[in-house]
């Protein structure tokens, strides 16, 4: 199992405890969470150590299992800063996020950079609400405690197209770093895939 690890720490947490840090659901018989991701609700069954889609009843991937997990055990019950931050400007950020770390905001660009008000059509699927940065920006709930804005500038004949993402300046706080880049990227591949299905 991929994230044994991972699950032997969760199950040793208080559950009730632990979804009031994380702001989810503990259901105490049936020893299972209820956490929304992207604004889709996943189950975590702790005496099968599984992940699933609400909807569907499938197994969550890797990344989403990888984030949830992480989530569980390192949230904090806190609330949001209303600061945002690049990823660099995160503690410990700016040695992190580059290279193989570096946020693909080029997805975002190529998707959106020319019409960004396409991230406006795809909003009300992830629960997001509208901001005012850039050409169109959208702030988004990737779990409870773990907001990103994300802002496209539009590309025209002298300037490329330009994304960014920034978090609240709690978010290093609620995640480890690989779990907030991990979860970034749930969140970048879920809007390229959004914007493809509506045409």
């Amino acid at each position: 199992m991929a994230n044994e690890g991972l699950w032997q720490q969760l199950l040793e947490l208080d559950g009730q405890k632990t979804a009031q840090r994380a702001k989810c659901r503990y259901l105490a018989n049936q020893k299972r969470y209820i956490i929304p991701l992207l604004n889709r609700e996943y189950i975590v069954n702790l005496p099968e150590k599984k992940v699933l889609s609400a909807e569907h009843s499938l197994e969550a991937g890797f990344s989403e299992e990888l984030c949830i997990l992480t989530y569980l055990i390192n949230s904090r019950d806190l609330p949001v800063a209303n600061k945002l931050r690049t990823a660099q400007e995160l503690p410990e950020g700016q040695f992190f996020f580059r290279g193989p770390h570096k946020l693909a905001t080029e997805k975002l660009e190529e998707v959106f950079g020319q019409c960004p008000e396409r991230l406006y059509d795809v909003m009300d699927e992830f629960g997001a609400k509208r901001c005012e940065f850039g050409d169109a920006s959208i702030e988004l709930s990737v779990l409870p405690r773990i907001l990103l804005t994300i802002v496209i500038w539009r590309g025209d004949e002298e300037f490329g197209a330009r994304a960014s993402i920034l978090f609240d300046e709690t978010a290093a706080v609620q995640l480890p770093l690989d779990a907030l880049w991990a979860a970034a990227n749930l969140a970048i591949k879920a809007l390229v895939k959004a914007v493809a299905k509506a045409g």
